[in-house]
């Protein structure tokens, strides 16, 4: 049973490439962790790591070592917590990294109401552009649009949402109405730097649009913005520009015609996650499907 005990050390040492933090985490002493990681690579007979005085890293027994270790205190940990209550009112801190303009913009009051269900729960949020590495770095889940890469891990289709075509009043007032597709390419338009072509669809119809306008930029925040201001034509979720159409500060334009839906997925590294994890995707799933 000691060896358990020093696998879910070990783990710990190789997530965090520092027996300090890794001790901060275990709450043990340095001086502790570092014997009992000692005494488990004389117990296998093989040197799990290499350490220097800058860093920690992994020797090639010690990646193989920990790929196995993981998934097996992944699954002692989630025995215990499948356990009584826990599954019930799940307890611990939630990390999760989170799309700027879906988290600030969208998903705040659905947070807030998750969290009013589990006040057992503690949320860290990392809202970056960056897709974080799940296997390396400490987050339970990322939640992700769009289409996604094949990395081998796990996602779930939490929702799926439509894009349709908004401008402000004054801007149509100062430029016209497009009446159909094609007109597009005669206003301006505010573009994702991926995507100066728009697919759009109206019933089993499809039309392509290359679009242009002065502005090209990546953040869906600062499109929103600008379409507010007068500045074009965005095509965007309807989700994260509820606000401004209810004010009437943007309105649709080409009502028939909607882009491509957007996807949205929770993706974690492993299926086997704990019951805090659980708990928020599918409230994420009822809120958003």
């Amino acid at each position: 049973m000691n060896y358990l005990n020093d696998m879910a050390l070990f783990v710990e040492v190789a997530k965090a490439k520092s027996f300090r933090k890794a001790a901060e985490a275990a709450g043990i002493p340095n001086s502790t962790l570092s014997r009992r990681i000692s005494e488990l690579e004389k117990a296998i007979g093989l040197r799990l790591l290499h350490r220097t005085t800058r860093k920690i890293e992994l020797t090639e027994a010690g990646q193989l070592y920990y790929a196995r270790c993981k998934r097996i205190v992944d699954e002692a940990r989630l025995a215990h917590e499948q356990l009584g209550d826990m599954l019930e009112q799940p307890t611990g801190v939630l990390r999760v990294s989170l799309p700027v303009d879906l988290g600030a913009i969208y998903l705040t009051p659905i947070i807030a109401d998750f969290a009013q269900h589990y006040p057992g729960i503690t949320f860290e949020f990392d809202l970056t552009p960056r897709r974080v590495d799940l296997v390396t770095e400490p987050f339970d889940v990322a939640i992700r649009i769009g289409k996604l890469e094949d990395s081998g891990l796990i996602a779930r289709l939490i929702g799926k949402h439509s894009r349709h075509l908004y401008a402000s009043p004054d801007y149509i007032e100062a430029s016209g109405e497009p009446t159909t597709p094609a007109d597009l390419t005669e206003h301006k338009c505010i573009c994702m730097s991926r995507s100066p072509n728009w697919k759009l669809q109206r019933g089993t119809e499809t039309v392509d649009v290359d679009v242009h306008g002065r502005f090209t930029l990546n953040n869906v925040g600062m499109i929103n913005a600008l379409a507010v201001n007068h500045q074009g034509i965005a095509l965007l979720p309807k989700m994260i520009v509820a606000d401004h159409l209810d004010s009437g500060r943007l309105q649709r334009v080409l009502p028939e015609w909607q882009g491509s839906p957007v996807s949205i997925y929770a993706v974690t590294e492993t299926r086997l996650i704990p019951a805090k994890t659980q708990r928020f995707i599918e409230f994420l799933t009822s809120k958003l499907t």
